[in-house]
């Protein structure tokens, strides 16, 4: 057995206390040991956390990370515009070496903030797959379908490619990728395709994701066309089980809360990306009143237009105190149990806590900043203040992904080097 003793820190544990304490990581079974204020210091490995906040690594509930080649393509937009006048477009012609550009440059900027796991639909999985399984992080991946302007045979040939994904892809990477069936959305997947393709799933034991409730663009026409509500037509096509996760959640009424809470069906809330497209505030605080799981996502990078999972903690408590009109809602440690364990659990992942037993996930935070002093309370901070250049060490499956700021698993330069010709490529082919 290899082991791993990240010493001297402030460990955050499961219930939001912070302890001084030092952990102690099985690497060859990616494991917490054990938590305490003398482990022996016999480790193979040791990572200096002095005067630092141990965490458990961030999980990115929603994102496109490959859309980190359109960061600040096309921006100051509502949704349904943005996607069909330029997002659509530009995804239509990018190919494969551009998704994996885009997949390695969003993978470093998460590694670089803390992110150890992150969840994402989108299309050229395979370039994706490649890319988590060498930056040594956690994903969730699904095929995006979209059926809408699509005859019939390439729809069902959609749908069918997001099932194969996913039972080809669960379980690559040595355990870190999982996977799911991923519609886009509920008005832009026809029924006839969620009849007969979420059935087939559901046999083969694979989560549904996709997103719900985003704008109230995407609520009238499944009124207009069903006369339910679209959480309700989603339950009627067998879109809601515990072990899905939906996106976005903004304009959701009390009896799709409700079927959520009774479902278990998971919210990942978006704040950034709900506020740049004027989407709306989510109801956060009802959520979690009502015993919804809710984690936090990034959305992709062309709507945010960063992956930092600490800017979205802090977008998160201050969007959900004025949607409840209320400066206590949303608190801190709601904030950072949606940070963590939240999206870890609506992900299906063990991650998130840090516990003997649990995956050795963490980021490691830099307190001797100034915006970090004085420290009156580490959880505030890490709501309120802590930012992605404070990450000092991510460790994600036992294994060091960053020291000291040096990302150990990625080529840095190369991948942002590359990333800037595949965009400058990418934007000239969209010119001619």
């Amino acid at each position: 057995m290899t082991t791993l003793e990240i010493t001297g820190g402030e460990v955050l544990r499961p219930d939001t206390t912070v302890e001084r304490a030092d952990v102690l990581v099985d690497q060859d079974a990616g494991t917490i040991l054990e938590i305490g204020s003398d482990l022996g210091g016999t480790a193979d490995e040791t990572l200096d956390a002095t005067d630092s906040l141990v965490t458990p690594g961030f999980v990115n509930g929603h994102t496109h990370v490959a859309m980190a080649l359109l960061r600040g393509y096309a921006d100051d937009k509502p949704l349904e515009a943005w996607l069909r006048e330029d997002i659509w477009p530009a995804e239509g012609a990018m190919t494969p070496e551009d998704i994996r550009a885009g997949a390695e440059l969003g993978i470093l900027e998460m590694i670089k903030g803390g992110t150890t796991a992150f969840a994402d639909m989108y299309f050229e999985v395979p370039e994706i797959v490649a890319a988590v399984e060498k930056s040594g992080v956690r994903a969730v991946l699904g095929h995006g379908i979209v059926t809408v302007g699509k005859d019939d045979a390439a729809a069902r040939e959609d749908a069918a490619e997001s099932l194969a994904v996913a039972e080809e892809f669960d379980g690559a990477a040595d355990g870190r990728i999982s996977t799911v069936f991923a519609p886009h959305s509920l008005t832009t997947v026809d029924s006839t395709y969620l009849e007969e393709f979420v059935p087939k799933a559901r046999d083969a034991g694979v989560p549904v994701h996709y997103h719900a409730n985003e704008t109230e663009d995407e609520v009238a026409p499944i009124v207009d066309e069903h006369g339910v509500r679209p959480l309700e037509y989603a339950a009627e096509h067998g879109l809601l089980e515990s072990e899905d996760f939906v996106a976005h959640g903004v304009h959701v009424d009390d009896r799709e809360i409700e079927l959520l809470a009774e479902a278990g069906t998971s919210v990942i809330h978006c704040p950034a990306s709900n506020m740049k497209l004027a989407s709306g505030m989510a109801p956060v605080q009802r959520l979690l009143d009502a015993g919804v799981t809710v984690g936090l996502g990034t959305d992709g990078a062309a709507s945010n237009n960063d992956l930092s999972m600490l800017d979205e903690a802090r977008d998160a408590a201050m969007l959900g105190k004025l949607a409840a009109s209320d400066a206590s809602a949303v608190a801190a440690g709601s904030v950072v149990e949606m940070l963590t364990a939240g999206s870890a659990d609506a992900l299906g992942l063990e991650s998130g806590r840090i516990e003997p037993g649990a995956p050795a996930d963490f980021a490691v935070i830099d307190l001797e900043k100034p915006h970090l002093v004085p420290a009156h309370d580490l959880v505030s901070h890490l709501a309120y203040a802590a930012q992605a250049g404070d990450v000092r060490h991510t460790i994600c499956d036992g294994a060091v992904l960053m020291s000291d700021r040096e990302v150990l698993t990625i080529d840095e330069p190369r991948v942002i080097e590359r990333a800037r010709e595949r965009a400058a490529a990418l934007s000239d082919r969209l010119e001619e």
